[in-house]
């Protein structure tokens, strides 16, 4: 009998099309559609309701191309490029048909741009100056509708805004599929809703607010909050799970105010949690351990992280196995390999323990992006732990606490205090440890009233170092610093070079927030729904 064949055969490369854009020839894949072209190849188009990662409604109209040899206009969005094309938006037909389009859907939106959320980064704003800039034809009143409209815990609906590209509705339909959102009414009266019991309650709600146009639909965490021209931007991930969606964190010198997904086809694509763009509130100054905090024979004082560091340093000099190391999944690789080296070379102890945080859920996933592993880097974490050979259990540790035989506990505390949903009580059971010294971001009462021998000592966040997460999939992302909250922090890198007794380089503080109000902005002062 012959032998089976099994080999896949090789995919085929996708045949390669040329067109021509506004005279410029190009090259793109089969299938590709002319608003895709563009896209791809940078040139601007005027559209409201395509998006790419949503089907093609062609509701809009505003797409509109002239092809060579048609004698009609089409939709960009809904045509598919065929080799040889030749098309342009250029022509005075073209820029005819799409100022009758805006004029349309300008008809009733009311002229609020003063007090609308969305006034900076408007898709209606943009498209009227770039394909606008006409004299209205409309006399008639304009139609009201809705205002201030709860669709859910997350999101607010101005009816009235809304031109009904229909991007939300296909969101809820398409990605998250929940389903909460549909079009009521017809023509004039047509706008978006939610259907009858069931309100816009889902972890994926907040992208309707990214994909809106217009300002119809807005967060109601950072309504009303900021200016966005007041804000700058910083390329992150988001480390509220181990699939690590690519982000976008906004801020200026009063903190940060809101995270938003940016592009990447390999893990996330144009999407995020709701539950992930809170992750910028445990980064803000008011949630952050501004120093490090010293208790000894019940009196604690507040002192100088640095500081801290080294007094810790000399206190484990040599300490061997009487010290246990617990480490959550929360940290860089690059600080992993220096605090586990540290303690394997310099400390002498084996006893490295993983804290995870939810052991019954960790390996849940919602079928999109949520992940049940709440950590942006447990995948790095067992990577050091192995190649440095830690293999210590949990137990262990609750054993050796119980009998005496260790005495110092080092903590690499969450974080995101919020995923750890078992803080009080390994609070509770690591503080039987004759010495505990917890390094951590975020402030934590429980933590600051303990009155053994404890060392509190301030870390960075995220946002304020340099390193690589590893995420479920393997795929390592190197993060950059882009801005200084709490300028005596420390990374575990920095601690650990000071426990050696090194001294650190000069702090850089470039972008340093925290330091009063924007001059001439009211952002903290919020009215209510």
């Amino acid at each position: 009998m012959p032998e089976s064949n099994n080999t896949a055969a090789p995919a085929t490369e996708p045949k390669m099309l040329k067109m021509t854009i506004n005279g410029k020839e190009v090259e793109v894949k089969e299938g590709t559609s002319i608003i895709e072209a563009y896209s791809q190849h940078g040139m601007s188009i005027a559209h409201y309701c395509w998006h790419p990662g949503l089907s093609v409604a062609g509701v809009c109209r505003l797409c509109m191309v002239e092809i060579e040899g048609n004698p009609r206009l089409q939709i960009a969005c809904n045509t598919a490029v065929t080799d040889g094309m030749k098309v342009n938006n250029e022509s005075e037909k073209v820029k005819d048909a799409v100022k009758w389009g805006l004029d349309f859907h300008l008809i009733n939106h009311p002229l609020d741009c003063p007090i609308c959320d969305q006034a900076g980064e408007c898709g209606l704003q943009d498209q009227y100056m770039a394909y606008g800039k006409y004299t209205p034809e409309m006399a008639e009143k304009k139609v009201k509708k809705h205002k201030v409209v709860d669709l859910g815990p997350r999101v607010v609906l101005d009816s009235e805004r809304c031109i009904l590209c229909s991007r939300c509705v296909r969101f809820t339909d398409e990605v998250s599929k929940t389903n909460e959102l549909g079009i009521f009414n017809r023509g004039d009266r047509a706008e978006i809703g939610t259907f009858e019991g069931k309100p816009l309650d889902n972890n994926y709600s907040l992208n309707t607010v990214d994909i809106c146009p217009v300002g119809a639909l807005t967060s109601k965490d950072f309504r009303f909050r900021q200016r966005v021209w007041f804000l700058k931007e910083h390329n992150s991930i988001c480390t509220g799970c181990s699939t690590g969606c690519n982000t976008r964190v906004f801020y200026n010198k009063e903190g940060l105010f809101r995270i938003k997904p940016r592009y990447n086809k390999d893990i996330n694509g144009y999407w995020m949690t709701d539950t992930g763009r809170d992750a910028y509130k445990f980064v803000n100054k008011e949630a952050r351990l501004l120093d490090a905090r010293v208790v000894s024979n019940g009196r604690g004082e507040w002192i100088a992280p640095k500081l801290a560091a080294r007094k810790a340093g000399e206190a484990l000099k040599g300490a061997g196995k009487s010290v246990a190391l617990v480490v959550t999944g929360q940290y860089m690789n690059e600080e992993y390999e220096a605090l586990l080296s540290y303690f394997k070379n310099e400390v002498g102890t084996d006893r490295v323990f993983h804290w995870i945080n939810n052991p019954e859920t960790f390996d849940s996933f919602d079928g999109l992006l949520a992940r049940g592993d709440k950590n942006p880097n447990t995948k790095g974490l067992l990577a050091e732990m192995a190649k440095q050979g830690f293999t210590a259990q949990w137990r262990e540790l609750a054993e050796g606490l119980q009998t005496g035989a260790i005495k110092t506990v080092v903590v690499a505390g969450p974080e995101n205090q919020a995923v750890f949903p078992d803080l009080k009580a390994k609070i509770m059971e690591l503080s039987k440890a004759s010495k505990l010294v917890w390094l951590q971001a975020g402030k934590n009462d429980q933590l600051e009233a303990l009155t053994g021998d404890v060392t509190l000592i301030p870390l960075k966040t995220y946002v304020e170092k340099t390193g690589t997460y590893v995420n479920y999939a393997g795929i390592a992302q190197k993060v950059h610093k882009g801005l200084t909250v709490v300028p005596n922090a420390l990374s575990l890198v920095e601690v650990v070079a000071l426990m050696k007794g090194e001294e650190l380089p000069a702090d850089d503080t470039y972008n340093q927030v925290g330091l009063g109000r924007v001059h001439n902005e009211f952002t903290m002062v919020r009215g209510t729904l």
